[in-house]
C-alpha cells in the first residue's frame, strides 16, 4: 500500500499557481532554511505542537515542554488528554486514492477559476512514489496539477512528478554553493542540475525566489540567478517572494528558536529594483507571485 504523510490541506489558495487551488502540504524537507514558513514540515516524522490561544493551562503539559532543549516533547498522550484541542498532531498518513477523493470535492472551485491542486511542503519529492501516484490520479480526472519543489531530490522522482504536473513551481535561493549550504544546510548542485534537466523536458516552469534581506537579496546573487535562468527553455516567469515573519510563531509552538527575529520585509521599492535585474535578462518577473 502506498502512503504519503500530509500535514495540511489549504483550500482557496491563491498563490500556489493559477486560479483557486487546494494546496497539499507534505511532511519532510531536506533543507533547513532559517526563514521557513512551515517549520512543522521539516521533520519527516509525525509531530505535535501546542496552540497557545487554545491552551487553558490545565497542568497536563507545561510551557517548559516546548522549550527548546528542555522538557519532554509533546506526544500522543497529550493529544488525547488535551481538553481544548490546543495540542495538535502534525502529519497524517494518507492513501493516494482516498486523498484524491477528498480533493475532488473542490472541483467546482477549480473549474470556475481555472485552478487546481498544488503539492507543496516540506518537499514533496521526499515521497516520490506517493506524489506521482496522486498527481496521475488528478490528471486522469482532468484537474490542473502543480508541483512546488525546492528541486533537491533524485532526478527520477522529479521527472516522474513533473510528467504529471501541468505546472512546476521551482524554488531558487542562492547561486553560490557555499552560501547555499550555510543558509539551507545543503549544497545547491542537485537543485541546479535538476532545473537544467527539467527545463529541457517541461514547458511551464515558474521560478520562485524568496527575497530574504541580508541572506540572498544582494545584487550579485540575483544577477547570477538571472544569468542562469535566462537561457533555459521552459521558464515562463520569475516570482520574487518578499520575506515575512509568519513562520516565527510556528517555531515557538514547536519549541524552536527563530533565527531571524526582528528582520524586516523588503520594501516595494527594493523589490522593484531587484525585479529589474531579472527583467533586464528578458525574464517575466512578478512581485509576491501575482501577475
Amino acid at each position: 500500500m502506498i502512503l504519503g504523510r500530509v500535514f495540511n490541506l489549504q483550500r482557496f489558495s491563491l498563490q500556489d499557481g493559477p486560479g483557486v487551488r487546494t494546496t497539499v502540504f507534505m511532511k519532510g524537507c531536506p533543507l533547513s532554511c532559517s526563514w521557513c514558513h512551515n517549520p512543522e514540515s521539516q521533520a519527516p516524522e509525525t509531530g505535535f505542537l501546542r496552540l497557545e490561544n487554545r491552551c487553558m493551562a490545565c497542568g497536563h503539559c507545561s510551557p517548559e515542554d516546548l522549550a527548546a532543549g528542555g522538557g519532554r516533547a509533546l506526544g500522543p498522550a497529550d493529544l488525547e488528554a488535551c481538553p481544548t484541542g490546543a495540542v495538535q498532531q502534525v502529519g497524517q498518513d494518507r492513501e493516494p486514492a482516498e486523498l484524491v477523493r477528498e480533493l475532488l470535492r473542490d472541483r467546482i472551485f477549480f473549474d470556475e477559476s481555472g485552478g487546481g491542486v498544488t503539492f507543496s511542503g516540506g518537499e514533496p519529492l521526499l515521497q516520490g512514489t506517493f506524489l506521482a501516484d496522486a498527481l496521475a490520479r488528478l490528471r486522469a480526472e482532468g484537474v490542473h496539477t502543480a508541483l512546488d519543489t525546492c528541486g533537491f531530490g533524485p532526478w527520477r522522482d522529479l521527472e516522474a512528478a513533473a510528467r504529471q504536473s501541468c505546472l512546476v513551481l521551482y524554488d531558487l535561493k542562492l547561486m553560490d554553493e557555499a552560501r547555499h549550504r550555510e543558509a539551507t544546510g545543503q549544497s545547491n548542485r542537485i537543485i541546479l542540475d535538476n532545473l537544467k534537466a527539467l527545463a529541457g523536458v517541461h514547458g511551464d516552469i515558474w521560478i520562485r525566489v524568496p527575497v530574504i534581506p541580508g541572506i540572498n537579496d544582494d545584487e550579485a546573487n540575483l544577477e547570477a540567478t538571472a544569468r542562469f535562468l535566462a537561457p533555459l527553455a521552459g521558464i515562463r516567469r520569475v516570482d520574487l517572494l518578499p520575506y515575512h515573519a509568519t513562520g516565527q510563531a510556528k517555531f515557538a509552538r514547536l519549541g524552536l528558536t527563530y533565527a531571524l527575529p526582528g528582520l524586516a520585509s523588503p520594501t516595494p521599492q527594493r523589490l522593484e529594483a531587484l525585479a529589474a535585474i531579472f527583467r533586464a535578462h528578458g525574464l517575466t518577473t512578478t512581485l509576491g507571485g501575482h501577475p
